[in-house]
This record gives structure tokens, C-alpha cells and sequence, in this order.
């Protein structure tokens, strides 16, 4: 495309059936090249579409992930690297653009690696088969004396490289789908990429500069937007746009009301002008008149307290299937009780780079240029915004500067799109920061009530957790809300964490839709979603359960990791069970020093998680020191203790650097991130005023992973979910002082320092 600043691309699905077929209608799962004719130039060796090896051997592997600094492309080529026995100074990354042969496009959950690596495994042992096939019939000998490594295929004292095999073209092998299933991997014991130190391939171009974000994107004749925006999410209308003063701008266009049929957009006003400062300068100058819609006059209070209402309803929201029981008999039967709230506030993702987008029509097709983290998900709003096949629109993909969830809702791809089409020609909009802010998807504030009931000896019967926030999911993918009991929908990802590992007698989980805030802004994904909020409440809860009976909290929370009954855990992502997330309860509270002495003020707290979702838990415990100054309410965190075991871990580096970034996410959200809704708007709308985590408050941190054979599974989000409560759980060791909101603030410590 003319103009276009780079080609990097984006992403695989990895939750579709087994391979692609390369033939239409031939029941072939791929198959490979034939015999090049003597004379003829020499393709590329394409065994699948999701890797492709050219005559000198390179590797390029075709990547539908989002690229946001977690090196999503070097995890996944690697996993088919190894397979393939190809050397990793051979491979190249291909983040590929939006195209319905790649399937669905989506990057988070931490499911990247974790849908990845059957897929790509098998991708790439079918090339190693294949190429051990061709390589023997070259060299003249059976199949079966052969093996493959570092990019050669050697039978005894022979040997052939795959170079020489690829420049005789003679790939001929093709896998049926049930072949491929039946695939040998190889043993773990040769494995020489996975797990081992390599380089990123993606570093050079951060380091240098070369990499192109959606905010880099441009294309010769664009005009620049800079929106006006509603003074509500929903149905804001424009009575009267004044633009009188703008016009003394130079390089003002005009301003643009958006007629948008998706209803994304509703009662935005762009201002269109030559540069950006200009659009800017314009947009200050313009006058926008508005009826608001629903939601103008809701404040955070609003929120929490429709949230507390509707717990408080016994029929609101879905139950999920936990196994049966009936949790109010049990809770009547019960000798003692205890009963406990929690909640949150609202978080926004204030990703380093504001949403963007660039939209044009060329040669009849739309193309959106954009980093995004679902394309799938925005594709057919797009089609539906635009009166036109989904089909003829296309994203091309870029680097993003920064995700976190936010650009899981490509929403922000709408207002251009619809710019380009009323204008005719290529349109640049970049949000400002405020206006980022405002634009957000937020995670919604929350409320969760825990109780635990127990008998004359002091074990747990029965536990019920209801949780009450606005469902992200509902407001954007719908189709993607399982059943609970009685056939009720619910949000997997506002609820997810609360279904935990603990034998507790009689399980009820509630998972309730706070119905205004889903009204007044559009609830969003955030990095851990469910568990970044609803572990808070469970691993707090647990801390002050064990004080109730009088025990110690890790000597708790290993008594209840039974592994037993739904609780064994079961192949291929869950073996073990609750007993692995006991095992790294133990390490962690082992490595932080669980039960020595420590200075006045100071505590160690601990909780664990499962991660994310009970099919593909990663257990996770972190330990954390706080020291809190009972004069000023300060609370400073001297270090955190995480263990993970996250199963086969693929990429050592990428996999540190992940915990490290989620575990300073959960501390920043547990002492210093939350917003607050006022007149329908957030209220804080930079970082003057939402002040996430410094640097200077960064703690000392001791990071290690259990060294395992299992299936892989997530590690980009896992730790955020127990740093909030490690910390309050410290807090109260510390001073006695329990807090049951985040974020905490200095004001919080001293209130409960009161009583």
C-alpha cells in the first residue's frame, strides 16, 4: 500500500479447530510443496499457514497476537522453533493483518502461549517429519536412522542441512488431520529453545526505534481529527455545533457530527484539520451544544451503593455450578459465622499510548490502521458502522504502546472510520489524554460480599461470595457468556476467581450485573479482569477467617488446598489441582521468612491465586512487606515474594518480565490507582490527578517459578490478583488495621487505626 509505514503485522487463532486446510474441499489438514520441475524457480516451503521456510532457510512465523512488550512473537515462534529443530538465528516473526483465513484474532487472557503451543507444536514437528522424510531419501536410507537437529537431518555419519533439502524442492508429505493429532512430539529432555535463554526478536526495532505504533501510521493526504466528546457514554445528541471562532485557525477544516449507526459513537463532534496541532487549536474554539443521555448525573457513590442494592436481592445475577449443595441450610445449621464486604474502585488502563487510529478507503476495501488487541471482536461493529460487508474492511496491524485490556474494545477505530467515509478521504485521529481517560473502558467499581459458615469445631461448612460490578463482556461479546445454574447468563471475566481451589464445604458463587453501570459507561477488560478484583475480597476474607479461628493464615489456606473432589484438578492444564497452588503457598511463605520476627509496624501478608480461570489456572502466591506509619497512615511496601507454577515455562526472560510488570500493576492498584465516576464522567483524567505507581515506590522483588513438565499455561496477568491483598493482609498483620477497599489511602489506614 502506498505509503504505509511499515508492514508489522499481528496475530493467530489458536481456539479454532486444528489446522487450516490448505486445499478447499480436500479434508487435508496442509500439505507440502512437490517436486520443484528442473529448472524452475523454488518456492518457499509453506506446510501450513502459520510458518513458512524459504530456499536459504529462513523461518518466518506467521503471528495473529498483538505485540504490547510482553514478545508475544519470540514465545510462540519459538514453541514451533523447537519442534521444527530449526535454528532460532533462522527464525523471523510475521505479525500478520486481519484476514478470515486466520480465524479468530484475539490477544488476552493470558491465552496466547497457552492456545498457542498444541497448535505450533504440532506445526512444527509436521515440518520436522517432513523434512527427516525428504532428507532420508536424499541421503538414501530409511526414515526411521534418521534424526533432526539444528536445521540438519542425520542418519549415523550422514548428513544433509535443510537448505540443501529445500533447494531440491522435494516436499511431498501430507498429514490427514488425524495424523497430525497422533503427531510425536519430541521428548521434553531435547527440547532447545523452550525454556532457554534467547534473544527476543523483536528488541532491535524497540531499541532503535524502527517499530511503527498505531500512532506512527500515515499516509499521504490524510487530515487529522481531534473529537469533541458527549457529555455521556449513551445516547448524548448534538443540538448545535458553533465553529465561528475555529474558522480563524489555519488549517481548520470543518467539524463533523458522526452519524454512526453502530451506536459507538453517539454525539461526537470531530474537528478536521490539516495538522494536529491545528485540530487541536480548533477544537478549543468550537462550540457543541448537547442533550445528554442516561447516566449525566451518576457519582461513584451511585454505583457502589446499586451495586449493594442488588446483592442484597436474592434472585439478582447467576449462580454458578459449583457442585451442588445447599448453602443456606448450611448456614443455619452452622455454629458460628462471619460475614464480610469488599470493594473497589474504578480503574482505568492509562496505557502509555493514547487510542488511535488512522481510516481510509483504497481500491475498494477499508483499510483501519491501529494497534488492537481483538480484531475479531471490532470487525463486524465496523461493517455495521460503515453499511458494508465485513469482508471488504481490513486492519492492518501495528506495534501497540500499551494494552492492558483497553484495545480489547477497539471502539476507537469507529469515529475515524466514519470521519474517512463522510470526508472521502484518509482521516488521523488521536485521542488526548484526557480524553483517553474518558473514552476508557474502565473497570468497574465493585462490591463483594464473602461469608463462611463453621461447626462446633471450627471447620468450614459452607462459603458463599457474591459479587456485584459492570460486565465487560455483556456490554461488548455477549455471545461469549456461559450458563450458571438455572440457565442464567453471566460474565465469565467478572466473576472468574471467585470459583476457587478451596474445600469449603457447600459452594455458592454469585456473579451479579451492576445494571447502571453498564448504563453509564461501557465496563471494560483490565489486565487479570475478574480475579484482579474479585481475589481482593477472597484472599482478604481468607486472612480474616483464619484470625476468627485463631490460626495461622498460610496453615489455613493449606488445610483448605485439599485437592479433593472438583478440587483434584484434571488433564491436560489442570493436573494436580489444588495441591500445586498449596505447593507454592508453602515455597512462598518458605522464601519470605513466613513466621519470624520482624520490626514494630512491620507485617508480612500473604494470598494465592489460580491466576485466571479455572480450565487454565496458574497458581501463584505472593508474600509481601509493609512497613505503615501509624502517624501519617503511609504505607510502604519493602518487598514482594511471588512463586508461580505456570507449568512449562517457554520463554524464561518474557516470562519474568511479566510477573515483575503484573505485580507492580496489583501494588499500584492496591495503594495508589482508582478513579471516581462524578456527573457521569470520570473524574480523574490525567496523571495529576490518577497517580499510578512510581518508581520510587518500587519495591525490592524475589520472583522464582516451579520448574514443571506440564501443559504451559498464562503468565501475563497472574500475579496482579494477590499484591492488593498480600499487602492488605500485611497491613493488618502489621498494625491490626483491616482494610476491606482498594485502593488504600493514607486517610483508610488511619480510620481503621481508630477502630
Amino acid at each position: 500500500m502506498a505509503g504505509r509505514v511499515n508492514r508489522i503485522s499481528g496475530g493467530l487463532d489458536l481456539s479454532r479447530r486444528g489446522f487450516m486446510v490448505a486445499v478447499a474441499g480436500s479434508g487435508l489438514a496442509f500439505s507440502f510443496l512437490t517436486a520443484c520441475s528442473e529448472g524452475a524457480e523454488i518456492k518457499a516451503f509453506e506446510p501450513t499457514q502459520w510458518f513458512s521456510m524459504a530456499p536459504d532457510g529462513i523461518v518466518t512465523v506467521n503471528i495473529i497476537r498483538a505485540e504490547m512488550g510482553q514478545h508475544v512473537g519470540t514465545a510462540i515462534a519459538r514453541i514451533l522453533a523447537d519442534e521444527l529443530e530449526t535454528p532460532w538465528e533462522t527464525v523471523r516473526i510475521n505479525h500478520v493483518d486481519t484476514d478470515p483465513k486466520w480465524g479468530l484474532m484475539v490477544t488476552g487472557g493470558s491465552w496466547s502461549v497457552w492456545q498457542s503451543y498444541p497448535l505450533y507444536s504440532q506445526a512444527g514437528a509436521a515440518g520436522r517429519i517432513a523434512l527427516i522424510e525428504a532428507g532420508a531419501k536424499i541421503l538414501g536410507v530409511d526414515a526411521s536412522s534418521c534424526r533432526a537437529e539444528n536445521g540438519e537431518v542425520l542418519s549415523g555419519d550422514r548428513k544433509i542441512s535443510y537448505v540443501a533439502i529445500l533447494k531440491r524442492g522435494a516436499l511431498e508429505r501430507v498429514f490427514t488431520p488425524e495424523e497430525l493429532a497422533a503427531l510425536p512430539l519430541k521428548p521434553v529432555a531435547e527440547r532447545r529453545l523452550i525454556g532457554k535463554p534467547v534473544a527476543a526478536l523483536d528488541v532491535a526495532e524497540k531499541t532503535t526505534g524502527a517499530a511503527v505504533y498505531g500512532i506512527d501510521a500515515r499516509i499521504e493526504g490524510m487530515v487529522y481529527a481531534r473529537p469533541l466528546l458527549p457529555p455521556t457514554r449513551y445516547g448524548s445528541k448534538v443540538v448545535a455545533v458553533d465553529d465561528s471562532a475555529a474558522k480563524g485557525v489555519s488549517g481548520y477544516v470543518q467539524s463533523l457530527t458522526l452519524e454512526d449507526p453502530s451506536g459507538t459513537v453517539p454525539g461526537w463532534v470531530m474537528v478536521i484539520a490539516e495538522t494536529y496541532p491545528a485540530a487541536i487549536k480548533a477544537a478549543g474554539l468550537v462550540k457543541v451544544e448537547w442533550t445528554p443521555g442516561p447516566g449525566a448525573d451518576v457519582s461513584e457513590a451511585d454505583l457502589q451503593k446499586r451495586a449493594s442494592e442488588l446483592i442484597s436481592k436474592a434472585d439478582a445475577g447467576a449462580v454458578l455450578d459449583t457442585g451442588g449443595g445447599d448453602a443456606s441450610a448450611a448456614f443455619r445449621a452452622a455454629r458460628t459465622t462471619l460475614e464480610a464486604t469488599y470493594t473497589t474502585s474504578t480503574v482505568l488502563h492509562f496505557q502509555l499510548e493514547p487510542v488511535n487510529a488512522l481510516a481510509f478507503e483504497k481500491d475498494g476495501v477499508f483499510e483501519i490502521h491501529t494497534g488492537n488487541q481483538w480484531q475479531s471482536l471490532i470487525l463486524p461493529t465496523l461493517a455495521q458502522a460503515l453499511d458494508r460487508p465485513e469482508t471488504s474492511i481490513v486492519m492492518r496491524t501495528y506495534r501497540v504502546g500499551g494494552g492492558f485490556g483497553r484495545r480489547l474494545n477497539g471502539d476507537y477505530a469507529v469515529p475515524a472510520a466514519l470521519a474517512a467515509k463522510a470526508l472521502g478521504k484518509p482521516v488521523k485521529m488521536i485521542l488526548s489524554r484526557e480524553d483517553d481517560a474518558r473514552f476508557d473502558s474502565p473497570r468497574s467499581p465493585s462490591v463483594q460480599k464473602l461469608r463462611m459458615a463453621f461447626d462446633a469445631k471450627g471447620e468450614v461448612t459452607a462459603m458463599e461470595h457474591h459479587a456485584a460490578a459492570g460486565w465487560p463482556t455483556l456490554a461488548m461479546a455477549p455471545f461469549f457468556m456461559p450458563k450458571g445454574l438455572g440457565d442464567v447468563s453471566y460474565d465469565p471475566f467478572a466473576i472468574s476467581g471467585a470459583d476457587h481451589w478451596y474445600q469449603v464445604g457447600v459452594q455458592k458463587v454469585r456473579a451479579i450485573n451492576n445494571d447502571l453501570a453498564n448504563t453509564v459507561f461501557r465496563p471494560g477488560w483490565l489486565r487479570s479482569v475478574g480475579p484482579g478484583w474479585t481475589n481482593w475480597a477472597l484472599e482478604s476474607f481468607l486472612d480474616e477467617a483464619a484470625h476468627k479461628l485463631g490460626l495461622d493464615p498460610v496453615a489455613f489456606r493449606l488445610k483448605l488446598l485439599t485437592g479433593e473432589g472438583r478440587n483434584a484438578g484434571s488433564a491436560p492444564n489442570a493436573v494436580g489441582g489444588a495441591l500445586r497452588q498449596a505447593a507454592v503457598v508453602r515455597q512462598t511463605a518458605e522464601k519470605a521468612g513466613w513466621g519470624g520476627a520482624l520490626p514494630a509496624n512491620t507485617g508480612l501478608g500473604l494470598a494465592t491465586s489460580f491466576g485466571q480461570e479455572r480450565n487454565m489456572p496458574t497458581w501463584v502466591a505472593c508474600a509481601a512487606r509493609v512497613s505503615v506509619d501509624r502517624s501519617s497512615g503511609q504505607v510502604k511496601v519493602e518487598k514482594l515474594t511471588l512463586v508461580t507454577d505456570a507449568g512449562a515455562v517457554i520463554d524464561p526472560d518474557g516470562a519474568r518480565a511479566q510477573t515483575e510488570g503484573a505485580a507492580l500493576w496489583g501494588l499500584s492498584m492496591a495503594l495508589h490507582e482508582g478513579a471516581a465516576f462524578e456527573a457521569g464522567q470520570v473524574r480523574e483524567r490525567n496523571l495529576g490527578a490518577y497517580t499510578p505507581l512510581r518508581l520510587a515506590d518500587t519495591p525490592a522483588m524475589d520472583i522464582s517459578f516451579v520448574e514443571s513438565l506440564e501443559a504451559p499455561v498464562g503468565l501475563g496477568e497472574p500475579a496482579t490478583t494477590v499484591v492488593g491483598p498480600a499487602i492488605g493482609n500485611a497491613i493488618f498483620a502489621a498494625v491490626g488495621a483491616r482494610l476491606r477497599h482498594i485502593p488504600i489511602r493514607p486517610g483508610d489506614v488511619l480510620q481503621a487505626l481508630r477502630g
